[in-house]
């Protein structure tokens, strides 16, 4: 897969010396067949390869009827964590699949899960993405992912970078998948966390850099936090620009980028 060019600039400029890169993945670091990972999505469509995948795990069921219970599984766990204060929850994937399935081989219904994902949404690397974490590490930058994620999230990097993302020189503590945590961006949760566990580290909000291809769910709540902000604008497909004209884009956010090197001219070297 290569990126769909968007047309747009990059420009802008960051006010404060940057000692953390945040990241966003699906669209920003990984190049995303639907442009994010949202799997309330109800636009996977009924295939032949579809059923290929229920034959081979021996799913009976019509094609219809389990795409019917996943969203509906989605939807009901959606909807109780709501009832709990959850603003925007996330789920567990691998447990509704278990669900569906009717087993408790949670091996199973996690190669089943992503094989339907690999399915629904293919992904592979933005352009460069490798030299440019090297770069990073040896600048000696802390990295972090922020991203609405699911258990084969981290095992995307093991595929096609032959390494675990904290092997890549993404911070554990700082490496916050939105299932792990129950809370799916752009609630402010999931940044809070961040800043809390930046605290520990000494490193201020204002000298952190959260990259993102998403204004409403990546750019604005990680403003909201502290964050100075990058927008990937480098893949039409996941580009969110969320009806804001492209010329008013620099109101919120500090960097527009659609290369990730381009963000080694704005960290130390």
């Amino acid at each position: 897969m290569a990126p769909i060019p968007t047309g747009i600039q990059p420009g802008g400029g960051l006010k404060c010396p940057v000692k953390c890169i945040l990241f966003d993945v699906y669209g920003t670091l990984l190049i995303s067949g639907t442009g994010d990972i949202s799997v309330s999505r109800k636009s996977v469509l009924i295939s032949t390869a579809f059923q290929t995948l229920l034959d081979k795990f021996g799913i009976p069921a019509a094609l219809e009827q389990v795409l019917e219970s996943f969203f509906n599984g989605i939807q009901a766990a959606h909807q109780s964590a709501k009832r709990n204060g959850v603003d925007y929850p996330e789920v567990e994937i691998d447990r509704i699949w278990s669900s569906i399935l009717g087993t408790d081989d949670m091996t199973l219904a996690r190669r089943f899960a992503l094989e339907f994902e690999l399915m629904a949404n293919p992904v592979y690397p933005m352009p460069h993405l490798e030299s440019f974490l090297e770069a990073c590490r040896k600048a000696s930058l802390v990295m972090g992912i922020i991203s609405n994620a699911q258990f084969y999230t981290p095992l995307l990097f093991r595929w096609f970078l032959k390494a675990d993302p904290i092997d890549l020189g993404f911070r554990e503590a700082l490496t916050l998948y939105s299932y792990k945590i129950g809370y799916a961006k752009p609630s402010a949760r999931i940044f809070d966390l961040a800043v809390d566990r930046l605290k520990e580290l000494n490193i201020s909000a204002k000298n952190t850099l959260y990259v993102g291809n998403d204004l409403q769910n990546d750019i604005i709540p990680a403003k909201r936090a502290g964050f100075q902000t990058a927008l990937f604008a480098g893949d039409a497909r996941s580009l969110r620009l969320r009806g804001i004209d492209i010329e008013n884009v620099a109101i919120h956010t500090d960097l527009v980028i659609t290369d990730l090197r381009q963000l080694l001219s704005h960290i130390p070297g």
